[in-house]
């Protein structure tokens, strides 16, 4: 009976083991999961976190303006008789290379305020005071041209003119010593930037010079006392009527050529008259 009974219980224990499943349990990946294989940072590449872009570096941005310049510079030098290097080292520095607001908005290269006499285009904005009106131009080439008409036209800076045209030194400390600027340091900023610029070169090609101190401050004149690019040299005894008699000109004539409206002339100030 107990063999019986031992028997049934190993039968039922077979039956039961044959008819069990095995499970597995398996962890599923969360919706929308997919594997990405890590980005390899490949030899010399950029990173995200690294910037692609170029830096624009301040010399770059000086050459620039001197590339595109030159050439009006050295035009008025041989027009009205200033250096092409103290034209650009005082563009550079009052326009700050072109980037100034005055440049940008107004193509104003040179901070000429408006004055009683201005009958252009203005643009106001803060300087020695508040809201103060400057010159606006539609090319800049017409703020070097005035630039050159602020320097030949006043008489406060005749002597500059006593100068040879390729002593850097002597304009940048000239204009300084003529109420031209009241920094100090106004000379050794111009001197700097034509130095470390090599701006003295476009004086080099107006002159056909190698020694810019080679050049004599005497001007090659005909027999009217007028240079080789038409201006005339204010002598002793010289007044408007005078002056514009010799050249076949009005005395209206020879202020507005010369954007005067003084009735005053200096020994020595130059004048346009052709």
């Amino acid at each position: 009976m107990v063999k019986k009974i031992f028997l049934f219980l190993l039968i039922a224990t077979l039956i039961s083991c044959g008819s069990s499943k095995l499970t597995i349990q398996t962890t599923k990946k969360p919706v929308g999961w997919k594997y990405s294989k890590p980005i390899q940072n490949g030899g010399g590449g950029k990173t995200a976190s690294q910037s692609s872009s170029k830096t624009i570096s301040t010399s770059e941005i000086v050459n620039g303006y001197i590339a595109q310049y030159n050439s009006v510079a050295m035009s008025n030098m041989k027009t009205y008789g200033i250096p092409a290097s103290i034209i650009l080292a005082q563009g550079i520095l009052e326009s700050g290379a072109g980037q100034s607001d005055l440049a940008m908005n107004a193509n104003n290269h040179f901070g000429i305020k408006c004055h009683n006499d201005w009958t252009g285009d203005k643009i106001y904005k803060d300087d020695d005071a508040a809201n103060e009106c400057f010159r606006k131009y539609n090319q800049a080439s017409e703020s070097y041209k005035d630039h050159a008409m602020v320097l030949t036209g006043k008489n406060r800076y005749a002597k500059l003119f006593t100068l040879p045209k390729g002593d850097y030194e002597a304009w940048a400390r000239g204009l300084k010593d003529a109420g031209y600027a009241t920094d100090p340091k106004y000379p050794e900023k111009l001197i700097n930037y034509i130095e470390t610029y090599n701006l003295h070169e476009f004086d080099t090609k107006v002159l056909g010079k190698s020694n810019r101190k080679e050049e004599t401050k005497v001007l090659v004149q005909d027999d009217f006392g007028t240079d080789q690019v038409g201006l005339y040299e204010i002598q002793k005894g010289d007044t408007f009527y005078s002056v514009s008699k010799k050249f076949n000109l009005t005395v209206e004539e020879l202020k507005q050529k010369n954007n005067l409206t003084e009735n005053t002339l200096s020994i020595g100030q130059k004048l346009i008259v052709k």
